[in-house]
């Protein structure tokens, strides 16, 4: 029986602001990364979230970002080194409190949209973000790209690394996610998808845009919770992953 955890990144509405479908997700995912009220998120919306993951069995782990609420997070920041660590730090440990208060226990950390993109390739990035994580506990494991500088970081430290893949975007041929700006980097076809899913859960290989094959680990899929028909998505790969004999369920982790 093969095994892939399913994540999704969730509690990104605040204030009057509603974003995603947590509450359709939170039944069908097996691991949530809960925005830390940085570039979305705010301490109520955190709060619900976490006890609306751990009542549904979901693992709770942490979705750092830069400081850039304006920009949702997707904007790149220059900041020192040290600067990076006391922001990771503190959205671990503001997020870890609530999980803490609702009797559960944070198991990752998965950087959000630029700040994982650009870790996924500067070394002193990545080397930053795992020293807040290891810093705030070495338990936690490390949602990162197969291959990326953020992965070998965080293996380097010592921490679990789960390597993540996506379902909807396309790959280029170096393994690394097809960029936004290009017209074909989302796959909207949703077959489409579930077989890119499956592929890269059972040969460890993904066709990149340009047809090359590529080797890749798939620990983790990711489901964009911002869209409208998540929740659908999300029925229907986990029913075509059953049948394929490959069961859903958040890392192992003690």
């Amino acid at each position: 029986m093969k095994y892939i955890d399913i994540n999704s990144d969730l509690g990104e509405a605040y204030g009057v602001y509603q974003f995603g479908n947590d509450e359709g997700l939170l039944n069908l995912v097996s691991s949530a990364n809960v925005a830390c009220g940085v570039h979305a998120g705010d301490p109520t919306v955190m709060r619900q979230t976490v006890e609306r993951a751990l009542a549904c069995g979901v693992s709770v782990g942490a979705h750092p970002s830069y400081p850039d609420r304006q920009g949702f997070g997707r904007r790149v920041m220059e900041l020192s080194a040290k600067a990076l660590y006391d922001h990771v730090v503190y959205q671990l440990g503001a997020l870890s409190v609530f999980v803490d208060v609702a009797g559960g226990r944070l198991r990752h950390v998965k950087p959000h949209g630029a700040l994982y993109n650009v870790a996924a390739k500067d070394r002193s990035v990545a080397d930053a973000i795992v020293a807040a994580t290891w810093d705030v506990s070495p338990q936690l494991a490390m949602y990162a790209p197969y291959g990326s500088e953020l992965a070998i970081a965080a293996a380097d430290k010592g921490l679990a690394v789960v390597h993540e893949v996506f379902a909807d975007r396309r790959y280029e041929a170096d393994g690394a996610l097809t960029p936004r700006t290009h017209a074909d980097a989302v796959i909207h076809d949703v077959q489409a998808a579930i077989a890119q899913v499956v592929q890269m859960v059972q040969t460890g290989t993904v066709i990149a845009r340009t047809g090359e094959t590529v080797n890749i680990v798939a620990d983790t899929v990711c489901l964009h919770g911002d869209n409208p028909d998540a929740p659908a998505f999300a029925a229907a790969l986990i029913s075509t992953l059953t049948e394929a004999g490959i069961q859903v369920q958040a890392p192992t982790q003690e």
